[in-house]
């Protein structure tokens, strides 16, 4: 039997605080997006930099801990699946969203507020980067 497998892993920033919102059924499912960026110096020695944004979906309990302990800026690790949401718009246009529906979360960086525990996943850290990397 083949399978296939979904898994997508960030490290990034926010770039905004989480919103929060409910399913009609009461589920808690919060937003947020996180940008991601790679540094490389090119063939002739020249610095170069490239931001790439996520738009990044939780769930459940989840959503409501991204909701009360992340904020704009704050460096993150997120793991989850990509998924490709198609609507159509008040124009009656195609929209496509790809976005990371997140099933862990782990804060990097310093901590806000005393009394936070270091992560909230069993997920290792990352290893340290350089925050002049960062467009932040």
């Amino acid at each position: 039997m083949s399978r296939g497998l979904n898994k997508v892993m960030i490290i990034g920033h926010l770039g905004r605080d989480p919103e929060m919102r409910y399913t009609p059924s009461g589920r808690p499912v919060s937003s947020f997006s996180v940008a991601v960026s790679r540094n490389w110096k090119s063939s002739n020695g020249e610095r170069r930099s490239e931001t790439e944004w996520f738009k990044i979906v939780a769930w459940g309990r989840l959503a409501e801990i991204c909701k009360e302990y992340l904020h704009k800026g704050q460096q993150v690790y997120i793991e989850g699946r990509l998924q490709t949401r198609q609507w159509e718009d008040k124009e009656g246009q195609q929209r496509t969203s790809v976005e990371v529906v997140a099933n862990e979360m782990t804060m990097l960086g310093e901590r806000r507020e005393k009394g936070m525990s270091d992560d909230l996943s069993t997920t290792p850290p990352p290893p340290e980067m350089d925050e002049d990397e960062f467009p932040f």
